[in-house]
């Protein structure tokens, strides 16, 4: 367990990340980090456009296209199943195995009792807000001995993908020949809401129409979503999270990161609410595991929902992400992320609190960096130019593409340069007023209130208060005001200092004078002042709510003018939006037009796709060759116990010592905890399954590798690797380290 005296955290966790910041910002100025081997322009461009005879490994592909797109390839490198035992709309197929955990990862079915496997980090958020001090299920883990005593996860969502069919030409019906690019966007929106409204009508299903290839193609995905999803198991955090953020995106790793969940339904097998009387799920297919392990050069494949790439970004929008978004997320993170770790050193209620908070700043923070600096390293900015001087060539050889793409890349270049003070200002406002400190959003809530006041229907008035009382009842739950109050401090200061005063909120100027510039001060003039501060001066607030008194609390006024300033500054960029859609989509169909025997993969846009690689290792530099696999030994190789991101729980160190790997031990001996394979994935890809030929699970992809972390962008096809769980570790973990062994009797064990 965790020392709950916590002597050591605030000695590490502190540190740690201020220290890892400035080394890293020092490390992209001086060149000093490991170098990457350069790939030559050739290769870049392929991994950029996707074509043709790209890479086994590279492209989140889409299901219905598989057989003509993919198979062929797939059989050769061992994939011993056909498309239909993928992906298919009427038989039980590999598809119907895998969910939407939550909003933004993956699970897949592993028993035909609705038990459901994702990664810790993706029930991080659950499990935090199912502990409590006296019953702390980060630091000590859970594992429910029956069906009765799994716990309910209010808001816990799996969503299961029923079909998905191109519907192109239904949407493109409406585009008439000469539309302006505002008048076409709005004709498909409307389409595209007629064709979901009819579709969901007629199905009962929930409908999307998603846009691939920046609105040249269109497809319709049908979903069935279960609300009821408990909590079955999960490791300490220890194991779950071993390595916490120094191994982040780091190999090698050595880490369980899994999680146990099962999916609910009623009597019938449909979604329902939460109920006792629900029962548990039968998927139309669930994966069988396999325990003969893997050998290096072995087919692999994830199944999964990758979140967003942008492998077409032109070289001006590559500058835009590195030098504003992502660097604001870098610099202001940075700041708030300091601020929080000595918080929680001192005080494990504060650790408690914010746990799920830190985790998710820290990763994409940490991945913002690793991406300058790839995208530094492999200089994927002259690859970009070089592909768009190309275009540019083929564009000007004919007329009739001088008529329709002339003005793509002067289109481009003008979008993003017109928009850089506001975008940036954007950028600001969202990670310090609006994610940075809390107190504003929170206090913006209240508008429903505000408005129900206004009309002084009594009916919206009660309404309003009680949606208000249950916002906070969450919101106080996970929150400490004197912790918020020095953040709000740091915030207001790098949004003033790097944000001209055009684009302040209107609130900066009606701080009192005597604080202007004293952000400290002002940040005090608002926790002095706001009932919003606490759950109790709220509540007294709600039970005799007044107008007047609303309007004049500074923090809902501060977040409100926001809210304001911040629509503003959408509203600011609708313009270079709508031309930087026009010219991405016509820059990508140009692309597929000058390049016609090629084939090209679709970015990825959170729709179920599926990547093919093998298992294999890696060599991130000159002279070192990182092995596909880590073993136990490793873990106790890290450990350090006056460290907790290197902690390590007696039993685990005990059953290392006897050797007491059961049937999970690999055939020499040895206990496997993670591998890697050369998958293409990206956030969302997050508990997908890592499968083998033979349509049995393997492993448990939770990571990619440092030295790839430009690969939303530009995928580097001899170092991107996916970092996975071995499923035999998953396995021990839950049968020797927890004695759960009855969740093991579950499922189809392949030996």
């Amino acid at each position: 367990m965790i020392d709950s005296d916590n002597k050591y955290f605030s000695v590490v966790l502190f540190l740690k990340t201020y220290i890892f910041r400035a080394l890293m910002t020092l490390k992209l100025k001086t060149n000093l980090l490991l170098k990457m081997r350069k790939i030559f322009t050739g290769f870049i461009i392929l991994a950029i456009i996707a074509i043709g005879n790209v890479k086994a490994d590279e492209g989140m592909w889409v299901l219905p296209l598989l057989e003509k797109l993919n198979m062929e390839t797939m059989q050769e490198m061992g994939l011993q199943l056909s498309a239909e035992e993928i992906y298919s709309v009427n038989e039980s197929s590999l598809k119907d195995a895998i969910v939407i955990f939550g909003r933004g990862c993956t699970g897949e079915m592993i028993s035909n009792k609705g038990l459901l496997l994702t990664n810790h980090h993706c029930g991080y958020g659950q499990i935090q807000e199912l502990s409590t001090l006296e019953n702390n299920y980060l630091d000590n883990g859970f594992w429910a001995a029956n069906l009765e005593e799994e716990l309910y996860a209010p808001g816990l969502t799996a969503t299961f993908m029923k079909w998905m069919r191109d519907v192109t030409d239904d949407v493109f019906s409406v585009v008439e020949e000469g539309m302006d690019e505002q008048s076409r966007q709005t004709a498909i929106r409307e389409r595209i809401n007629e064709l979901t409204e009819a579709e969901q009508d007629e199905s009962g299903y929930q409908i999307q129409i998603r846009d691939f290839f920046a609105g040249n193609q269109y497809f319709m995905v049908a979903y069935e979503v279960f609300n009821d999803v408990r909590m079955v198991g999960v490791p300490p955090s220890s194991i779950g999270k071993y390595g916490y953020d120094t191994d982040n995106w780091m190999w090698p790793r050595h880490t369980g990161d899994f999680a146990l969940f099962r999916v609910y339904a009623d009597a019938d097998g449909n979604p329902a609410e939460f109920s006792p009387d629900n029962v548990p799920y039968r998927p139309d297919h669930h994966l069988p595991i396999s325990i003969k392990g893997y050998e290096k050069d072995d087919f692999a494949m994830t199944l999964g929902y990758p979140g967003s790439t942008q492998r077409y970004l032109s070289s001006w929008g590559i500058e835009e992400r590195m030098n504003i978004f992502n660097q604001t997320l870098i610099d202001v993170r940075g700041v708030k992320q300091d601020i929080w770790a000595e918080a929680m050193a001192k005080s494990d209620r504060v650790r408690l609190q914010y746990a799920t908070k830190f985790s998710r700043s820290s990763n994409y923070w940490k991945n913002s960096i690793g991406m300058n600096r790839g995208l530094e390293e492999l200089n994927v900015l002259v690859q970009k130019r070089e592909l768009e001087n190309e275009f540019a060539q083929w564009v000007n050889q004919d007329e009739s593409r001088k008529e329709r793409y002339g003005a793509v890349l002067s289109l481009l270049e003008q979008a993003y340069e017109n928009r850089a003070d506001h975008y940036k200002a954007n950028n600001y406002m969202r990670e310090t007023l609006l994610r940075g400190t809390e107190l504003f959003m929170f206090a913006s809530g209240a508008r429903e209130l505000e408005n129900a006041l206004k009309d002084g229907n009594e009916e919206e008035i009660q309404s309003a208060i009680e949606n208000l009382r249950n916002m906070a009842e969450e919101f106080y739950r996970d929150y400490h005001a004197p912790l918020d109050q020095r953040v709000m401090a740091a915030m207001l200061r790098e949004y003033a200092e790097n944000i001209p005063e055009e684009f302040h909120p209107k609130f900066f100027k009606e701080i009192p004078r005597r604080h202007q510039g004293d952000y400290e001060a002002m940040a005090s003039y608002f926790f002095s002042r706001s009932f919003f501060v606490n759950q109790d001066d709220l509540n007294a607030f709600l039970d005799r709510p007044r107008l007047r008194r609303l309007l004049n609390d500074p923090a809902y006024k501060a977040g409100i003018s926001t809210f304001e300033t911040y629509r503003e500054l959408l509203r600011l960029n609708q313009i270079a939006e709508r031309q930087l859609g026009e010219a991405n989509r016509l820059f990508i169909a140009g692309l597929k037009e000058m390049k016609p025997d090629k084939v090209f993969y679709p970015d990825a846009n959170f729709t179920m796709r599926l990547s093919y690689g093998t298992v294999g290792d890696y060599e991130p530099r000159d002279a070192v060759i990182y092995k596909h696999y880590t073993t136990l030994e490793g873990v106790m190789e890290k450990e350090d116990p006056d460290n907790f991101e290197f902690y390590v729980p007696e039993k685990l160190k005990q059953l290392h010592r006897d050797r007491d790997y059961g049937r999970y031990a690999a055939a020499d001996g040895r206990m496997y905890v993670n591998f890697t394979t050369n998958n293409d994935i990206t956030g969302g890809n997050s508990g997908s399954p890592v499968i083998n030929g033979n349509g049995e699970l393997i492993g448990l992809a939770f990571d990619g590798n440092w030295e790839a972390m430009s690969g939303d962008i530009a995928f580097e096809p001899d170092l991107q690797k996916c970092i996975n769980v071995d499923i035999r570790y998953v396995l021990f973990i839950i049968d020797k380290f927890a004695g759960a062994g009855h969740l093991i009797e579950e499922m189809t064990i392949v030996e």
